[in-house]
């Protein structure tokens, strides 16, 4: 699942650093530092956004910004080895611009350098003036969404081969929020896509169906209640403890939590920003204020079986603060926006909701307890948490979107796929992470659901997965294939740069990746490829990028990283090359 597709325009500046391996160290952020370096880091950061902003409307003709256009900062980056990148959206005369992002990118004497941009051509629509009204666009938005209509927007929607003006509309209904963007001139819907879309796509739920196959985890049995080993000896209240969950999926766990009084604890970390898990009680509400807290007078949580509502609360916090742990401790990463904000969970979410899915608007992770027909259990697995908060990381950086959406809720486009792809790649990093013996790290992804298959996706032989029809190479049918088919070309070339092909065993897990041309790969190492994937997120991902597009992308980290003439640069190359992405393939008009 990913968060929303299509926003109001939202401004956050988050200065950071990428290190040259993996590591990496936060640049400045909210209350993390002494107040001297915060307000230098300030400075920094107004500076580099100046220098980018004025770059930009300097060079015009390779940025596409123009007369009426105003740039908004969302990220700014400045990297130890010297390069600074902004990464803006974009306004045209007021309105917010779909598909407009860029990010400028300087040198370490603020000289631009290049860009990465959504559209490749004018945002300025043809029309400047709307035909319909913003009540008929309500309409027509309620209409196609079937469900209630919030107030329309004036838009300018850059996304496809040319800019148009329309409306922007939220829609209620009875299947959850979706956006619905309708023509301003003409009334056509120029695409209707859910807010929320689930970790298992209705295609996926259907192939379930037509099987008469069900989800069933294997979970735990009840077990005796634990004691948890808090910090009740503390004078002052609330106070940092340590006590301990019963999970459904990963055992007993260690967990931060708060004690309010000498015999009250709360399931809230305030070592990872205030990050809790709430239980919505049957209740499909996205308001995390409106969940009810969690709290035990033991400091002990669930008892590994889904007879105590805790259980699942303990694998979500869990899944939630590992997850956090890894971007932090990998990426210096602080929070899914880097804000320091935390990323929360409610459980227990709707009634009979097979699903689980990350909610931007909340900030939160939620989880349903199983449709009691395909799904029986709550999807509170590690990689699925860790899959899921990755779409926040997503969100808050390239914004990937799909190219279109079918009335079913299914996604299509390759960047869409790209962006399944990232969070099974950094799904699967987050169980290395981890390293749980009981949930053992591997590059397969739910492969804890109780499955025929034994696994969901897998990244080093993509096709092995018959379920969702994932593909191995690319090939220009792609382009509109759905999101989880298409995702197995990025997620194979990541495997190949970090693991190679052919036979090899990690862990306990056996695999043997083949190659589209028959070539060998030799990996380069896990760590190295995620911190070349995630760099090119972060620097040279827009909400466009597609398969060729990411290859770019991550030969540019790969060179920022470790050189042009490096053998991880070469690598880069030869794992795209491996899945049918080179230079020489790339199709004439992608957007």
């Amino acid at each position: 699942m990913r968060s929303a597709h299509i926003r109001s325009v939202a401004v956050a500046v988050a200065v950071t650093t990428a290190a040259t391996g993996l590591t990496g160290t936060a640049f400045a952020g909210p209350a993390t530092g002494v107040e001297q370096r915060a307000a230098t880091a300030a400075t920094t950061a107004r500076v580099v956004v100046t220098a980018a902003r004025t770059a930009a409307f300097a060079h015009a003709s390779a940025t596409g910004v123009g007369a009426g256009d105003e740039l908004q900062p969302q990220d700014v980056m400045i990297d130890p080895e010297g390069a600074r990148h902004v990464r803006f959206v974009r306004t045209h005369r007021g309105m917010p611009v779909l598909g407009g992002d860029l990010v400028v990118h300087l040198s370490r004497l603020l000289a631009y350098t290049g860009v990465t941009r959504a559209a490749d051509h004018a945002v300025r629509p043809a029309a400047t003036e709307a035909k319909l009204t913003a009540r008929q666009a309500e309409e027509k938005a309620a209409s196609a969404a079937d469900g209630h209509a919030g107030t329309a927007a004036l838009v300018v929607d850059a996304r496809g081969a040319a800019s148009a003006l329309a409306y922007q509309v939220t829609v209620d209904g009875a299947d959850g929020s979706r956006t619905v963007v309708v023509d301003a001139t003409t009334g056509a819907v120029r695409s209707n896509t859910p807010d929320n879309d689930e970790f298992l796509s209705p295609r996926v739920l259907e192939a379930l169906r037509r099987r008469g196959e069900s989800l069933d985890p294997a979970t735990g049995i009840a077990a005796r209640a634990l004691t948890g080993a808090s910090a009740s000896a503390a004078a002052r209240y609330p106070a940092t403890a340590h006590g301990f969950g019963r999970s459904l999926f990963v055992g007993k766990v260690p967990l931060t939590t708060t004690q309010t009084a000498r015999k009250s604890f709360l399931l809230k970390d305030p070592t990872r920003y205030g990050t809790e898990t709430r239980d919505a009680k049957g209740k499909e509400t996205e308001s995390f204020a409106q969940g009810t807290r969690f709290t035990s007078t033991t400091d002990s949580w669930g008892n590994g079986a889904t007879s105590s509502r805790g259980s699942a609360a303990a694998d979500a916090q869990y899944g939630i603060t590992k997850t956090l742990d890894f971007y932090k401790k990998t990426f210096g990463r602080k929070g899914m926006a880097n804000n320091s904000k935390p990323a929360r969970a409610m459980v227990h979410w709707g009634r009979k909701v097979g699903n689980a899915f990350w909610d931007s608007d909340c900030g939160c992770m939620l989880y349903g307890d199983g449709d009691g027909r395909e799904i029986k259990k709550p999807l509170v697995v590690l990689d699925v948490t860790g899959h899921e908060l990755t779409h926040g990381v997503v969100d808050a950086t390239a914004k990937l979107e799909p190219t279109r959406v079918d009335d079913d809720g299914n996604q299509y486009g390759e960047p869409g796929a790209l962006n399944e792809s990232l969070a099974d790649i950094f799904g699967s990093n987050v169980e290395f992470s981890a390293n749980n013996p009981k949930n053992p790290p591997n590059y397969l992804l739910g492969e804890k659901l109780g499955l025929a298959q034994k696994f969901l996706r897998r990244l080093d032989h993509p096709s092995l997965d018959r379920l969702e029809g994932t593909v191995d190479y690319w090939s220009p049918e792609v382009a509109d294939a759905e999101v989880h088919a298409g995702s197995g070309v990025s997620s194979h070339a990541y495997y190949l740069l970090a693991e190679g092909s052919g036979r090899k065993k990690v862990g306990a897990t056996t695999y043997d990746s083949p190659t589209y041309d028959g070539s060998t790969v030799k990996g380069i190492g896990r760590a190295k490829a995620t911190a070349i994937f995630y760099r090119a997120l972060t620097r040279y991902m827009v909400s466009s990028t597609d398969f060729h597009d990411a290859r770019t992308a991550t030969l540019k980290a790969a060179r920022d990283l470790y050189g042009a003439s490096g053998v991880e640069y070469r690598t880069v190359d030869q794992a795209w090359s491996a899945v049918n992405v080179t230079e020489a393939d790339t199709p004439a008009a992608r957007h």
